[in-house]
């Protein structure tokens, strides 16, 4: 493992120099392209951070910064630094950090992390694991919340303990609140037995709950009351049970506008929102397509029949073109399908099944660059959908499935899209005419 020190070396003492060399690294000054690179911003103004840092090929990027310099360091991991260390340069925070690193790239080979955004948040996640205060996770449909929340339980002090994922839009409302809190025998109609919730399932360690934002206001208020006491009851019983536990959310709605809208309590979403992680979507780390599309094929290689699979350049192409509305969770089906659909090595760009038809709405032309992205988006997402309602002819269960969503998450989904003015039930019509 080579370590390349970048115009810095004079800021290493001996001591930090052995430690790293005891490690098994190698410094070197004289060549692009290393593993990591530190780089010494300590006389940088703030407009030269992203030349200085853009010069560099390297791995990693970690930025060299004075005390006073604070407001350097946001602006260096904006553009592609993975984390930074102060000067004087401390012997123990340097060997934590390159071995940080080193884990990040030896464990969780599940998440590919080739972009400079998504070393970031790694990088953040984490730092995340290691402070066990709560984590709000955003982003939209398929674009790995549920794993970051696993990677972050991994690396976090609970890590030998259970990690317990909830999907809350995923359960009826009606059992939800015995679903997560528990009951007592006797509780409710078919309550035969004592049974405890998830809350309890992962005392000691990790509550991931999965679009919290479905929550009904009125469990809303027991989650915050069991995030202020670290205590809960079961259903039927006045029995305090106490609670060692971390709670992970992640959510792909706005929960700043669900709060202003009366739908998301604000003392909630205050005690969730303290280390707020959020997962760009695909169309913006382009570089991360690529690498995922080839984790994907060595995921699936039972597929091949043992044959050593790759994509052809028209395949690379339209993987790189496409927006991918579904995310990563898009990309996993579409290399799948590849795989069973494809008729040699070579997976060509007609297997993938990428389908680049869209939704014919007016556009409108007064919106401000920012809203016109927004909408883009939006439109994206709404595209996959209704492309994935056709392909099982309206079928509801079956597309949720296939979306990566519940029936109640979709439901939701398309009275956001009627409220659009987009036609479904015309749309789904038009397509079985057309089939």
């Amino acid at each position: 493992m080579r370590v390349k020190i970048s115009g810095c070396s004079t800021l290493i003492s001996d001591n930090c120099r052995h430690a790293l060399e005891a490690q098994g690294f190698v410094l070197d000054d004289s060549a692009q392209g290393n593993w990591l690179t530190f780089v010494d911003l300590s006389r940088a103004e703030l407009e030269q951070v992203p030349g200085q840092l853009k010069q560099i090929r390297s791995r990693n990027l970690v930025a060299l910064l004075n005390p006073e310099q604070s407001e350097l360091a946001s602006a260096a991991m904006g553009c592609g630094a993975q984390d930074y260390l102060l000067l004087p340069l401390d012997e123990v925070q340097l060997l934590n950090l390159v071995q940080r690193l080193r884990r990040l790239e030896q464990t969780d080979q599940s998440l590919v992390a080739a972009s400079p955004v998504s070393k970031q948040l790694l990088m953040l996640a984490h730092r995340a694991a290691i402070a066990d205060a709560s984590v709000l996770l955003t982003g939209e449909s398929g674009t790995g919340k549920e794993p970051l929340a696993r990677y972050i339980h991994r690396h976090s002090n609970r890590n030998d303990k259970p990690f317990i994922a909830v999907n809350c839009a995923a359960i009826p409302e009606q059992i939800l609140e015995s679903v997560l809190f528990g009951h007592v025998k006797g509780a409710f109609t078919g309550a035969s037995h004592d049974q405890p919730g998830k809350f309890e399932l992962a005392n000691g360690g990790t509550l991931l709950l999965d679009e919290i934002g479905e929550l009904p206001l009125m469990l809303q208020a027991k989650l915050l009351r069991v995030l202020q006491e670290r205590e809960i009851e079961r259903v039927g019983s006045h029995k305090t049970i106490s609670l060692d536990i971390r709670i992970i959310a992640a959510t792909n709605r706005d929960l700043r506008q669900a709060v202003q809208q009366g739908q998301f309590r604000e003392d909630l979403f205050y005690r969730l929102d303290v280390l707020p992680l959020n997962i760009r979507p695909l169309r913006e780390r382009k570089e991360d397509i690529l690498p995922l599309a080839e984790h994907f094929i060595q995921r699936y290689q039972h597929l091949t029949q043992g044959q050593e699979c790759y994509f052809s350049d028209a395949a690379k192409q339209l993987l790189l073109s496409h927006q991918w509305p579904g995310n990563v969770r898009e990309l996993e089906n579409t290399i799948q399908r590849a795989l069973v659909l494809r008729h040699g090595q070579a997976l060509q760009a007609a297997e993938l099944g990428i389908q680049c038809d869209a939704i014919h709405q007016p556009v409108a032309t007064d919106a401000t660059p920012g809203e016109g992205l927004k909408a883009s988006k939006k439109h994206a997402e709404f595209q996959y959908v209704i492309d994935t309602l056709k392909r099982f002819a309206g079928h509801r269960a079956r597309s949720a499935d296939a979306l990566g969503m519940t029936t109640r998450a979709l439901r939701y989904k398309l009275a956001q899209m009627r409220d659009a003015g987009i036609d479904i039930d015309q749309l789904l019509e038009q397509a079985r005419q057309a089939a």
